[in-house]
């Protein structure tokens, strides 16, 4: 079961990886037993859901040769930084997204290129009279498979140069919750798209997609693309991976490019589609271009970055009144509560928290 296999370097082939810090358990491994390099393995009791580890240099070096001058050369650090893929089965599951009790905002960012007396890029600065509730609605809680964190608060979520950042008051990214239009969907932005239908998309919005707004149940932007795919399904990077200003994509606290970084690439493969979260240890948006060409994803664009906070996933169960959690880094688990009977209470289901989320349900008959 699965998605297909990554295509990696040939020479390498089988190759063991230790599975440090991963929380998640894996049907028929041992916990801490060494996985092969871009196998998929399912997740003991949670059935559709798949994980997989690679180190970016193991990609099929004819993989990084197409790619050619659209992503930029990897350091030694960079192509031997272990990579998570979580694969979620689309025709098993429902995705929602959810905004935090105080992320994204919807003020201006201060990297808005003028002064204007208007409170935002829409009007407004406050989403009343909606309720930002932070956590996964009640009546969702029993299906539950899984949360992980959405994209840049409002402060970071704005172009600060670049062609992008002259248009638009800057295309402060855009964000849609439950079919409420929140943020305007900005063009050229790479976008989580979910419409009514439980159809779950990711593509660069456009001015056309404006007349298919209506269809959106959710959505939320998030810079631009790290992967894209040519007419004829070849895939190539975004136009702006190795654009560090005009791409937006921040780094870490001392100012690097290559940092921890989270983000989601679809696979097609016919019928049957994945969803992939994928989880780089420390990565450049160059990295994450060649791995998830490698995974045949069809495209392909950053989430958040930098702490385990910003890019939290977790599995649930529900058995006995409780909920069984696994994270897909064991240091996740900080981010959660602990009830009085010592029972784990999960980020965004059990109480409230400030980022937006996706979840993800079990799809009913």
């Amino acid at each position: 079961g699965g998605p297909p296999r990554p295509l990696l370097d040939a020479a390498r082939a089988g190759a063991a990886l230790e599975p440090t810090g991963l929380g998640l358990p894996l049907s028929g491994v041992e916990a801490g037993a060494a996985l092969e390099a871009g196998r998929w393995y399912g997740v003991d009791g949670v059935p559709d859901v798949f994980v997989s580890a690679v180190l970016p240099e193991l990609v099929d070096p004819a993989i990084v040769s197409a790619l050619g001058a659209s992503i930029n050369p990897l350091d030694s650090i960079e192509r031997t930084a272990l990579v998570w893929h979580v694969a979620f089965r689309l025709d098993a599951f429902d995705f929602d997204f959810e905004l935090g009790t105080d992320h994204p905002r919807v003020g201006w960012s201060e990297r808005l290129s003028r002064s204007t007396p208007v409170p935002g890029p829409d009007g407004f600065d406050t989403v009343a009279p909606f309720a930002r509730t932070g956590r996964v609605p009640p009546y969702a809680l029993a299906d539950v498979v899984a949360t992980f964190v959405g994209g840049f608060k409002r402060s970071h979520g704005a172009m600060r140069s670049g062609d992008l950042a002259k248009v638009n008051n800057n295309s402060h990214y855009g964000f849609v919750s439950n079919g409420a239009v929140l943020s305007t969907l900005q063009p050229g932005l790479a976008t989580f798209v979910i419409d009514a239908d439980g159809t779950v998309d990711l593509r660069t919005w456009s001015d056309a997609d404006d007349a298919e707004l209506w269809r959106v149940r959710h959505a939320r932007q998030n810079g631009v693309p790290v992967l894209e795919t040519t007419p004829d399904g070849t895939p190539r990077a975004g136009d702006l991976v190795r654009s560090w200003s005009q791409g937006n994509w921040s780094g870490s606290v001392e100012g690097n490019l290559r940092s921890l970084r989270a983000g989601a690439c679809i696979i097609d493969n016919g019928d049957t589609p994945y969803l992939l979260y994928g989880w780089f240890s420390a990565a450049t948006p160059s990295a994450m271009a060649a791995v998830w060409a490698s995974f045949g994803c069809r495209y392909g664009m950053l989430l958040d970055m930098n702490a385990l906070e910003h890019t939290y996933l977790s599995l649930h169960r529900f058995e006995a009144d409780a909920w069984q959690v696994f994270h897909l880094d064991t240091g996740m688990a900080v981010l959660d509560k602990k009830a009085k009977d010592g029972i784990t209470q999960p980020r965004f289901v059990s109480f409230s928290d400030n980022r937006d989320f996706f979840y993800v349900t079990r799809r009913r008959p």
